[in-house]
């Protein structure tokens, strides 16, 4: 299956400014480039589904440019941004690109021996910041009217805004972004950019720019954006937490758990957009999605797939075992750090190590953990074979201590499926 089919068995075709790029990226003779504004010192999540587009591209044979924003982050990208960005310094700016410049790079082949699809980075600060003002409204501004731009749908919307309104840094950024792309034609023969549906009116402002200067036809493609079922952007936990490919910043199995617990209605998107696995195990993914909900395999499998793209196969078969353990007694082969990490969003409760040691009944504990309002609640919680330490079902009277805790001092009180309670002796 050619390159166009399986962008449009994925679903990552929105708009494109002339379908005749199709044939030239089937055979494998574009240049393509995305940009990524270096706000942060680490990608999200939200960000691999243009990662994995241009890998497909590359893939095909086409060369891809990953184009890190050290200049245009100056600036702030306004595109149906509600406010204003805060202006970044320099130093955190290049602090961010040095950060995220290693994790563009996971997904892509940069070495020489990718041959002519040998993938570059670059960093946008290396011309924009040398720019002359009056050189850049001369030979840049000149080509577009102010009609033009304030006609964009990612201006327009700041605009009827009386109390936001946009500045004219924010407002300049489209000629900056146009700018990249005649540069990358002109020194890399790069001849399309790629980016999510709200980069639209950026990219078009690019490719007429080409072409007025240069006479050339470039083109412009975009996928559509990935959003959540409220219409936030996809990438961020429910607490509003971007899930960061930084392992630092959130862990392998944060990201798993994130990506396992996908609902059934988006699943079948994150796996066309995020995963390589071939159209036939889609659609089988899709079928065990239809037929056996409860079983998760698609969720599963777009986890693991996910994770080991982003850290390793090894880092996601220890994300699976760990999520396996959280509902199972290999919970106690988990070394202390996984432990915590498995355990980071349950609440917890310290008690004296002396008083754990002691013993402490059941029942008095469930109630001081929250998992039961009464003691009669939780001898019945207990007594419907509900009541799980550390994985174990417990029943009848029932002293806790130290004898089973997990590294000498967790014990993990669960009761039903969901409603977990860490204990921890201090």
């Amino acid at each position: 299956m050619n390159l166009h089919a399986d962008l449009a068995f994925r679903g990552l075709i929105h708009q494109v400014t002339d379908d005749v790029v199709y044939e030239k990226l089937n055979a494998g003779e574009v240049t393509a480039y995305i940009g990524f504004e270096p706000t942060a010192s680490s990608l999200h999540l939200g960000h691999v589904l243009q990662l994995c587009t241009l890998r497909r591209l590359q893939l095909a044979g086409n060369a891809p440019i990953v184009l890190a924003g050290g200049g245009t982050g100056m600036i702030g990208d306004p595109s149906f941004k509600d406010v204003e960005r805060p202006l970044l310094t320099r130093e955190e700016i290049d602090a961010n690109v040095a950060g995220i410049r290693g994790q563009m790079s996971r997904l892509l082949d940069l070495s020489p021996d990718a041959g002519k699809a040998q993938g570059r980075l670059l960093n946008n600060a290396d011309w924009l910041t040398s720019l002359n003002l009056i050189d850049f409204l001369r030979d840049v501004g000149k080509h577009f009217t102010v009609n033009q731009m304030i006609a964009k749908e990612s201006v327009r919307v700041r605009l009827e805004r009386e109390d936001v309104g946009i500045s004219f840094t924010e407002f300049s950024y489209m000629l900056l972004q146009a700018y990249d792309f005649l540069r990358l034609h002109e020194d890399y023969g790069c001849t399309l950019q790629l980016g999510g549906s709200d980069q639209w009116g950026n990219i078009t402002m690019g490719t007429d720019l080409v072409r007025r200067v240069t006479g050339a036809t470039v083109y412009g493609l975009t996928s559509p954006l990935l959003l959540r079922a409220d219409g936030s952007k996809f990438g961020k936990s429910e607490g509003g937490v971007n899930i960061w490919l930084d392992p630092a910043r959130t862990s392998p199995f944060a990201m798993y758990q994130f990506l396992f617990n996908s609902d059934d209605e988006m699943t079948p998107l994150l796996v066309r957009y995020l995963t390589f696995l071939d159209h036939e195990t889609i659609l089988q993914l899709d079928e065990a999605t239809r037929s056996s909900p409860q079983e998760r395999r698609a969720q599963r499998a777009l986890a693991s797939a996910v994770v080991a793209m982003i850290h390793g196969d090894d880092a996601a078969k220890k994300a699976e075992r760990a999520s396996e353990a959280l509902f199972s007694e290999s919970i106690a082969e988990l070394d202390e750090a996984t432990l915590l990490d498995v355990m980071a969003d349950a609440p917890s409760t310290t008690m004296a190590r002396d008083t754990l040691g002691a013993g402490v009944d059941l029942v008095e504990l469930l109630v001081r953990c929250e998992l039961a309002t009464s003691k009669a609640q939780a001898r019945r919680y207990v007594d419907q074979g509900g009541v799980s330490i550390n994985n174990k079902r417990v029943s009848g009277d029932v002293i806790v201590d130290l004898s089973g805790a997990l590294h000498g001092k967790y014990l993990l009180l669960r009761r039903g499926r969901r409603q977990l309670h860490l204990v921890v002796a201090a």
